[in-house]
């Protein structure tokens, strides 16, 4: 057999006639981040561990619709308020009871908005003005019956009116009946100085001080007041002119009459007296408002200026 030895050499063989050892090749670096790693095998264990942790998580539960929470117990009451305000804000400011007798006069208001504002506000569930109302339709829609009822019936009968709101509004009817029963009586009649001693004898004879008064009168010569103006010590008290000017022309007075009295039994005026009477009479003759006597009570009678002719 003819071997080639020299092919054989060229192709990397022995001479011995083998063939030549396969070259070992180099491979290019292959850069980190591209490299695939090799996925591990899980073993049936992991595998049914996963699957157990998988049945113990919950199912994922969309959330349910929110629905609105009930009032607390202290939170409807403020709702209740919060609505009888919004129907109040509802009505113009003119035809608000306290506005109304602002602008207009108490003569303006309706029975029903007279009660509102001796009543205040409301109780739940109502305004101070539909309360009114039915107070009044509960009562023939007459005071004179609302004013024989009790603090406990309005109580019992209005749920939510306490004892302060009812005692208020009994108290007014109270009042409102005295007043009335007080225009009934008749003015005193001024006519002469023996009646101006009789009327004020009880609050001056027996007095151990000095007090000076003066009685305000209308055009009818009736007492609409009887101011007291100071008080002193035995011998004397001092009277601020000016005090007395304001008076009278607040009280709106058509006349006066100057009154005051001597402990020591002594009625005969002192010069201070004669002074202060002038005085009063100059400043009242600015306002138009007449001085029509000036009487000194002792523990046993009077002294009267205009019996006496001293009033000018």
């Amino acid at each position: 057999m003819f071997v080639d030895i020299d092919s054989i050499l060229d192709a990397g063989g022995d001479s011995a006639g083998n063939p030549p050892e396969p070259k070992q090749f180099e491979l290019m670096p292959v850069p980190a981040d591209e490299v695939e790693k090799p996925t591990e095998d899980k073993s049936a264990e992991d595998k049914s561990a996963e699957d157990k942790s998988a049945e113990k998580a919950p199912a994922e539960v969309k959330p349910a619709e929110e629905t609105p929470a009930e009032d607390s117990p202290e939170e409807k009451p403020k709702k209740r308020r919060a609505k009888t305000e919004s129907r109040i804000k509802n009505i113009g400011s003119d035809d608000l009871p306290r506005e109304k007798a602002f602008k207009y006069g108490f003569n303006a208001l309706s029975d029903a908005e007279l009660l509102a504002i001796l009543l205040g506000s409301g109780i739940p569930g109502k305004s101070v003005l539909e309360l009114a109302q039915e107070i009044l339709s509960d009562n023939d829609r007459r005071l004179g019956v609302l004013s024989r009822r009790s603090i406990p019936w309005l109580m019992k009968k209005y749920k939510g009116m306490g004892q302060a709101k009812a005692t208020l509004l009994m108290a007014a009817m109270t009042v409102g009946a005295r007043a009335q029963a007080d225009l009934q009586k008749v003015d005193p009649q001024i006519s002469s100085s023996a009646d101006v001693y009789n009327l004020m004898r009880d609050k001056l004879e027996r007095a151990n001080h000095e007090e000076f008064w003066v009685l305000h009168l209308s055009r009818a010569g009736r007492v609409q007041s009887e101011e007291l103006i100071s008080k002193g010590g035995q011998f004397q008290t001092t009277v601020d002119v000016k005090l007395i000017a304001k008076s009278v022309i607040d009280r709106l007075s058509s006349a006066v009459i100057l009154c005051h009295n001597h402990p020591s039994g002594n009625m005969t005026p002192s010069a201070a007296d004669d002074q202060l009477t002038r005085r009063i009479q100059e400043v009242c003759k600015i306002v138009d408002v007449p001085v029509l006597d000036h009487v000194i009570v002792g523990p046993t009678g009077f002294y009267s200026y205009r019996d006496e002719g001293k009033l000018r």
